[in-house]
């Protein structure tokens, strides 16, 4: 059995697998080999970020299972993959402790309109400007799986209502104060002071923020993705904060990444860019391999994987997320 890898892994994760599977050859393959690369494997764990001809993959016919080194799917849920018998597990919720504390980042910056006070700072102006409460006011998270559920989590001692939409509204959090299905985002937007997207990419999200949706998001709201940067189209969110009808948004993905240096976004105050780092962590490596070595056990075992998506939707029923067990 072949297992290549695709992620940032040092000698010590590399032993870490050899010891959940000690019967495998793992090659690690980096971005530079992983095209040529992948057709030889049996298992492939990572996220490949240059072009891959999966038709290459699949007609090798030999990969057996992907454990995604990201949450995000859209770099290996191509049609082929999605039409073949080939299971694909990813890190949902793996690092929703980051993405809750970029959320906040991102949150707290808009509230306290510290994008203004860094202007007025560069220019050693020390003037008093307004700002906002996060205190009473309305969340809507659009996606309550693990990174949702961290958020409300984290929101919820600082006295605010959390609404909640998500493809699975089962389980729902005391801290969260109403759970709706995906199909009632319109009513979660009609009370939602702020509005923070952490779903995820799929056919049905892509482009999902458009004009006539952030149009029904309540005026002076926020709007914050910590999400996927498709989500949301930058052209309709441009206007919807040039009009006043959003009064800022926080955005750690873009429509289109890098951004654009001729994006009106760099220069609105309104505005604070980070380049997706929501997920970034000391321990990501580290988390993203202890996840990968329980999930290697059962897949020898003939268990199915933590984390096993739906293909068509792009994430895992809640009820087979790993939250830490062992094997």
């Amino acid at each position: 059995m072949r297992i290549v890898l695709c992620f940032p892994v040092t000698e010590k994760h590399i032993q870490q697998i050899e010891s959940a599977a000690p019967d495998a050859e793992i090659v690690n393959a980096g971005q530079e080999r992983i095209d040529e690369l992948l057709p030889t494997a049996d298992i492939f764990i990572g996220h490949a970020k240059v072009p891959v001809d999966w038709d290459r993959v699949l007609k090798a016919n030999r990969l057996q299972w992907i454990q995604s080194s990201a949450a995000g799917l859209d770099h290996c849920l191509v049609p082929g993959v999605i039409d073949s018998d080939i299971p694909v597990s990813s890190a949902s919720g793996l690092f929703a402790p980051q993405v809750a504390e970029q959320t906040f980042s991102l949150l707290f910056g808009l509230l306290r309109s510290l994008p203004m006070f860094f202007r007025a700072e560069s220019k050693r102006d020390f003037t008093r400007l307004p700002t906002d409460d996060l205190r009473g006011k309305t969340i809507g998270i659009v996606g309550l799986g693990g990174n949702g559920r961290m958020i409300s989590r984290v929101l919820a001692p600082w006295d605010v209502r959390i609404v909640a939409t998500d493809f699975y509204p089962v389980d729902k959090p005391d801290e969260v104060d109403e759970l709706l299905p995906a199909d009632q985002l319109d009513e979660l937007l009609a009370v939602s002071d702020i509005v923070i997207l952490t779903l995820p990419l799929n056919a049905g999200t892509q482009g999902l923020f458009d004009q006539e949706r952030i149009s029904k998001m309540r005026p002076g709201s926020y709007l914050i993705n910590v999400a996927r940067g498709s989500v949301v189209v930058e052209s309709a969110l441009v206007d919807a904060l040039a009009s006043g009808h959003l009064a800022g948004a926080g955005l750690d993905v873009t429509e289109v990444e890098p951004l654009a240096e001729s994006s009106l976004l760099w220069d609105d105050p309104k505005v604070i860019i980070t380049p997706h780092v929501g997920a970034q962590s000391y321990r990501r490596v580290d988390d993203t391999v202890d996840l990968a070595c329980v999930n290697l056990k059962r897949f020898q075992q003939g268990k199915p994987p933590y984390n096993r998506v739906d293909k068509r939707l792009g994430f895992p029923h809640p009820s087979v997320v790993w939250r830490g067990e062992t094997e």
